[in-house]
């Protein structure tokens, strides 16, 4: 006999020794017993009933990190049952805290025909401290015919016990974007995906999201109910956004709070696509920048508090193509650097210019930011916010209009500070027109948004002109009001 069927000998003797003649009967001659069924995939997740994989070995113990509800299946095991049976089983935590989950049902199983599995639903109410298990034993069974465990001496399953360990509570976006035809009133609902369950009223205590804007919209959710693995949110816009040369975005990013992480698909974008193709030909972000002069400005003016008085004040802002790659959708030559060499080719966008310093690391005042400001740092590493290096972007009339079209700010976080322990993100988006208001003068007329709790209390926004030229007519005052300077 060879090594191989030697061990084979010795591994079937050792199972027969361990069972008695008595442990498993076949067929009609099989002794009914209960006992707890709990299943665990190869990721450490349980398997639910009515879900089954024979190659699974049922487990005395399991470790839970979810708050989501445990379902614990216990199996009767005998020929279809002529009357009904029930088993009584008792639920008892470690530390004598009861009240921090829920058991269903409360002691009592029930088998009757072919039902031969009943489940245990065990429910967190609320965070558990640490070291805590919950035991649960099966204590009587109606019919004493049936036996309490395996019919064998070494796996009983007869007690099931839940060790809770260390909490991981998270959420994600299972869909990244939606595509919406922006009439108002037009509703998306999109669902936040919490894998290992949530605590309503942890969620209803923080905000989880962080908000680009770049239209008008208001979001509601459903009741949380009893479903702890997702949430419902409804997205319902509250203006017309039909402009079909233009691109209109805005994104809904998970942050992380206290007690939930922020994974996998952390930014939920909602758009309405431009239907007018850009001819890169109008090329009117060319309008606005002078690559030959590192010194280059744009002028501006916005509609601001000035000593309690709303007045149009001032600013200018060195301004700079943005250099993309040649594969880029909007890209457009710039330089072919006088050589045959395609590799040093240089392109810009198009459709979109931003604002920088020529060097250093001071910065520049886009869109007049340092006045909405006391106290703020010019240093970059402080405050990079100030430097916006894609700012604005261009949606030529018709998709090729070389005079007109709608203008857009492009929606994203801006940082700024008065130290390096003291710095604020702030959103900003918005949107407007753009023409030639007389030869060679170009107009940018828009609306700029900032957005943070803390410093302006939700959303605050003015009215903005610039230009591409230092003489341009001053604008008309407006019958609105404004924002004020606050302090960082």
């Amino acid at each position: 006999m060879n090594l191989i069927k030697t061990f084979a000998i010795v591994i079937t003797a050792s199972l027969l020794a361990s069972c008695s003649k008595d442990d498993y009967k076949l067929g009609s001659e099989i002794d009914p017993f209960i006992r707890f069924n709990f299943l665990v995939k190869t990721d450490n997740t349980p398997l639910e009933y009515p879900a089954v994989n024979g190659s699974l070995v049922p487990q005395s113990t399991y470790t839970n990190n979810s708050v989501k509800t445990l379902k614990i299946p216990v199996a009767l095991t005998a020929q279809s049952l002529k009357n009904a049976v029930t088993a009584n089983f008792s639920a008892v935590s470690s530390t004598g805290d009861n009240e921090s989950f829920t058991v269903n049902p409360v002691n009592q199983l029930t088998f009757q025909g072919t039902k031969l599995t009943d489940t245990i639903a065990v429910s967190f109410d609320k965070r558990w401290s640490a070291k805590q298990s919950i035991t649960l034993k099966l204590e009587t069974v109606s019919d004493p015919e049936i036996h309490i465990g395996n019919r064998n001496t070494e796996y009983l399953n007869d007690t099931f016990k839940i060790e809770l360990g260390t909490i991981a509570t998270n959420y994600t976006f299972p869909v990244n974007q939606y595509v919406v035809k922006g009439e108002v009133g037009e509703t998306i609902d999109f669902k936040v995906n919490f894998p290992n369950g949530f605590f309503p009223e942890e969620i209803e205590k923080v905000s989880i999201f962080k908000f680009q804007n770049g239209f008008e919209y208001s979001l509601t959710h459903d009741d949380y109910g009893d479903n702890r693995s997702s949430i419902t949110y409804h997205l319902t816009l509250l203006e017309d956004i039909q402009n079909d040369d233009a691109r209109y975005e805005s994104k809904i990013t998970l942050v992380n709070t206290t007690n939930y992480n922020a994974t996998g698909n952390l930014t939920l974008t909602v758009v309405k696509p431009i239907k007018s193709p850009r001819d890169i030909q109008a090329n009117p972000a060319s309008k606005f920048t002078d690559p030959t002069n590192a010194f280059y400005l744009t002028y501006g003016e916005h509609w601001f508090n000035n000593n309690g008085n709303c007045t149009w004040q001032t600013f200018n802002a060195l301004t700079f193509p943005v250099v993309v790659t040649k594969d880029n959708e909007n890209a457009i030559l710039y330089s072919d650097k006088g050589t045959a060499n395609p590799n040093d080719d240089v392109y810009h966008d198009a459709f979109k210019i931003g604002f920088n310093v020529a060097s250093g690391t001071n910065t520049v005042n886009s869109f007049g930011l340092k006045r909405w400001f006391s106290n703020e740092s010019n240093s970059a590493a402080i405050s990079p916010g100030f430097n916006i290096t894609s700012a604005l972007e261009f949606f030529p009339a018709n998709g090729t209009s070389k005079t007109e079209g709608t203008v857009l700010v492009i929606p994203q976080d801006i940082t700024i500070g008065s130290s390096a322990t003291n710095t604020h993100v702030i959103a900003i988006s918005g949107e407007g027109t753009y023409k030639e208001i007389s030869t060679g003068l170009y107009e940018i007329s828009f609306e700029l948004k900032l957005t943070n709790e803390k410093l302006f209390g939700g959303t605050v926004s003015t009215q903005y002109r610039m230009y591409n030229n230092r003489t341009y007519p001053k604008p008309a005052a407006l019958s609105i009001s404004c924002p004020k300077e606050v302090t960082l």
